[in-house]
């Protein structure tokens, strides 16, 4: 499981656990797998001032089953680009109202580089990517961080191309959201993981 860094790096593995196929928070069925967390692994490189390298790995106790609400995401290779304009999906459980309970899902486009750098004054490194409608109204919010930006490939795959990371605000004009760049990430990940 890969997550953002901010909500895990001060944390004991005994603190979380996952749950996989949960689409309402509190939902008891046979369907939602749930487990627990042996190990954290945040990356060494991770800077909470400006939300650079900002991914962590949460290794599970024991191996997950695939079924019909449970399926895996390709981890897209360093050389995989994901073009300017592609749509995308992001997923959580974050502000839509108060107390949002029902897992959101929302198309966003990815955004180009120089542009998004030039409306967020130079703080979008290479370990970063954005996403979203420069118009506003469609955007990640409180709650979502760690949450997926899910992108189609070759053979309607599912690639990962972000990991909801940090914005200002929720939806506005020409703030886009910045997710942490996956396929930039993506050696430290292969190291990480078996």
């Amino acid at each position: 499981v890969s997550t953002e860094n901010y909500t895990v790096v001060y944390s004991a593995p005994s603190g979380w656990r996952a749950y996989m196929g949960l689409h309402t928070i509190n939902e008891k069925s046979n369907h939602v797998a749930t487990r627990s967390i042996k190990r954290i692994i945040v990356h060494p490189q991770y800077d909470q001032s400006i939300s650079d390298y900002d991914i962590a790995l949460l290794e599970m106790e024991m191996p997950v089953f695939f079924s019909e609400l449970v399926q895996p995401i390709c981890l897209p290779s360093t050389s995989r680009v994901f073009l300017y304009g592609t749509v995308c999906y992001i997923t959580g459980w974050g502000a839509i109202k108060e107390n949002s309970i029902t897992l959101q899902e929302a198309r966003v486009r990815i955004i180009n580089q120089s542009i998004c750098n030039k409306l967020y004054d130079d703080l979008i490194t290479s370990r970063m990517l954005c996403a979203g409608n420069l118009n506003g109204g469609i955007d990640a919010c409180q709650g979502d961080s760690g949450g997926p930006l899910a992108c189609t490939g070759k053979g309607n795959r599912w690639y990962l191309a972000g990991i909801v990371s940090w914005g200002e605000g929720c939806a506005r004009r020409n703030r886009p959201g910045v997710y942490t760049k996956v396929t930039a990430l993506y050696d430290w990940i292969r190291q990480n993981t078996n």
